[in-house]
């Protein structure tokens, strides 16, 4: 029995005895012969160890152990993250239940055993705070969406937009349609976010300029839609472009929540009052072992 298999095996053994909502797992790691109840995800990889970039040369020994110490230390952290906030992800979009999460983390330099309690996770009290305004079940929908959006593109190109849900009337008054409204005059049934047969003609749409305007009720009231909004008080990361700066802008404006998908990088925000509440990676989504 190798390390990472009595890694393994300790670890769902743990998950069992806290009774945990899942097992979130990082790594090329087999489960061969390995069985158990509890939920298992499987993580995307993220970039290799540090160990694998440690350039010697040049630097004396003290120095070299110091900046390996703080690399470690450094790398450790990121990977705890990661396993974290996809266990965040994935309880945001209503795949795995809220509680305690197991994390496993294996490389070929290093393996460790995570417990995180999902209730103290940053992202999740901010959904928490989110949903305070648009139901959990169309924040999940909306968040779904914007994800699928994110790593698939449409027809192999990226594509970004933006999606603003809430104080429709509001949002309304401070926007125009650009293009034609590819929503006017279709049944309330055919603009539900919450129907899953309506997804991929919203994935559709997500190609064209402007934005989509979604009530709090989870009906589309539009897409390409332009926002009028005085964005020049919004500070934000530099490289952000026009997009973000005015979902943002339309959350000081009003109680909307924006949630934007960027062009490049598959990156999610969501915006409220006027700021940006939370920033994730497409590619921190899991996949659920079959």
């Amino acid at each position: 029995m190798d390390i990472t298999d009595i890694v393994v095996r300790s670890a769902i053994r743990l998950a069992e005895k806290v009774k945990a909502s899942a097992i979130v797992v990082s790594g090329d790691i087999r489960f061969d012969g390995i069985t158990t109840s509890i939920p298992i995800y499987f993580a995307s990889v993220k970039s290799k160890s540090v160990i694998n970039n440690l350039v010697s040369s040049g630097i004396d020994k003290e120095r070299q152990a110091k900046e390996f110490s703080a690399m470690i230390s450094r790398e450790t952290t990121t990977k705890i993250e990661h396993v974290e906030n996809t266990a965040a992800i994935e309880q945001m979009l209503g795949q795995l239940k809220s509680g305690i999460v197991v994390g496993i983390d294996v490389t070929k330099d290093s393996s460790a055993i995570v417990i995180h309690d999902l209730s103290d996770n940053p992202l999740v009290r901010t959904m928490q705070e989110c949903e305070e305004r648009v139901p959990p079940d169309i924040m999940r929908a909306v968040l779904t969406i914007a994800f699928d959006v994110a790593t698939t593109g449409r027809e192999g190109k990226q594509v970004g937009n933006a999606f603003i849900v809430g104080d429709k009337d509001e949002v309304m008054k401070r926007s125009h349609q650009i293009i034609l409204n590819p929503y006017a005059g279709h049944a309330k049934e055919d603009r539900d976010i919450l129907n899953k047969q309506n997804w991929e003609s919203i994935k559709e749409f997500a190609q064209l300029d402007g934005v989509f305007i979604i009530s709090e009720e989870g009906i589309i009231e539009s897409a390409g839609r332009y926002l009028d909004v005085d964005a020049k008080d919004i500070v934000l990361d530099k490289g952000l472009g026009g997009r973000h700066v005015s979902a943002a802008a339309i959350t000081r404006d009003t109680v909307a929540i924006a949630v934007t998908v960027s062009e490049s990088g598959g990156i999610i925000r969501i915006f409220m009052d006027g700021k940006e509440n939370m920033c994730i990676e497409s590619a921190e989504r899991a996949v659920r072992r079959q």
